[in-house]
């Protein structure tokens, strides 16, 4: 290939794709900018490695709770603003569950029910842990994914099925209302106060040439979780009659319903899905950063929407990979900007890559 037939093919990509080359063009800085911190030693493969293994747990948790989202829209047909606090939900109900099984005999059972609101009680004073208490942990985990399943199913016969055939917009007001129903019940039952849940787990250190990145087994565990759930969703949708009655669905409603899939019974199996996977986030997500309050599901709920929106939305694989990419950009961004800024760097690589591919990164592909 000629240098002038290079260049034709650069100018032709340049004026068909300009969004394409300014985002190239950002990546090269950001790396040259890199480049120069670690030659200088201004930024550490430590530290990278770091940020790097946060980015991963925050997207494994934002994935995670994006899949229950992203099959909300698929097949019923709206954004629903409720989910983050399904997620706060799922994760008081299951620490509830923790708090008692661990501190039961050592500490006021309304307390510990409470998930030691006001300070009463501290989730390390009782050694709540996946090594300290793994029984508290795992029925906790299990609780939260089944305590969400009924609020998701509550919620939806009497409050959405009634306007289901009502417009999205509708639907999407009313889930907003739902969310601060929601969210001030459990600040009224649960206090306001952020409060530590965990005690300090094990860790195992990883060697650089210039220090060391610590992983803990809150951090194994969470992979471990996250990884397996994503699996099964996935041998669900292309393995089983349930996931391919829901992907026609999602493709084609009326069509599903002339072919005689139950739709009705697709929708509930959607919310308990749905619903599982959303709780057992919010546990996870609290057992990974040690400490639990009143909003953190509406908090990390925009990032749930911006890595579904930048996957594709409609897509489970999309939400999965949207929420990596979206926890990886929160993460690594600080590299470049005050940490304050963060989240807003996420929010602005979403915008950047829609803006080179509308439909996101899996181009809309629903549910499969």
């Amino acid at each position: 290939m000629g240098i002038a037939e290079t260049y034709s093919r650069g100018r032709r990509l340049a004026v068909a794709r300009p969004g394409s080359v300014v985002l190239g063009l950002v990546v090269a800085v950001l790396l040259f900018d890199l480049g120069v911190g670690l030659a200088t030693g201004d930024v550490s493969f430590s530290g990278i490695g770091s940020l790097i293994w946060e980015g991963l747990m925050r997207g494994l948790v934002v994935g995670l709770a994006g899949i229950g989202l992203s099959m909300t829209y698929s097949i019923l047909n709206f954004a629903n603003f409720a989910h983050g606090d399904y997620i706060t939900a799922g994760a008081f109900s299951g620490w509830a569950t923790t708090y008692l099984i661990a501190g039961l005999g050592r500490a006021d059972v309304g307390a510990l029910l409470l998930v030691g609101a006001s300070g009463s009680v501290f989730g390390g004073t009782l050694g709540i842990g996946v090594t300290g208490t793994p029984l508290a942990v795992a029925a906790g985990a299990l609780v939260a994914g089944v305590f969400t399943i009924g609020l998701a199913l509550l919620v939806d016969r009497t409050v959405f099925e009634p306007i289901r055939g009502e417009s999205g917009i509708t639907l999407l007001i009313t889930s907003v209302g739902v969310a601060f129903a929601l969210r001030y019940l459990m600040q009224f039952v649960f206090s306001s106060s952020v409060r530590g849940t965990t005690a300090q787990p094990p860790s195992l250190p990883l060697y650089f040439v210039d220090g060391v990145v610590r992983i803990n087994a809150h951090d194994v565990a969470l992979v471990v979780v996250a990884s397996g759930l994503m699996l099964g969703v996935h041998l669900l949708l292309q393995l089983t009659k349930l996931g391919k009655a829901m992907r026609a669905m999602a493709d084609n409603e009326d069509l599903a319903q002339i072919t005689g899939i139950p739709t009705e019974r697709v929708v509930r199996a959607v919310w308990i899905i749905g619903g599982g996977l959303t709780g057992v986030a919010g546990y996870m997500f609290v057992l990974w950063k040690g400490t639990l309050g009143f909003n953190d599901g509406w908090l990390l709920l925009l990032l749930i929407f911006a890595a579904v929106i930048l996957g594709g939305i409609g897509s489970i694989y999309g939400a999965i990979v949207g929420g990596l990419a979206i926890g990886l950009t929160q993460s690594l961004s600080i590299i470049w900007i005050p940490s304050a800024f963060a989240r807003a760097a996420a929010f602005a690589v979403m915008i950047v890559i829609l803006l080179v591919k509308p439909q996101g990164l899996f181009s809309g592909r629903s549910t499969a």
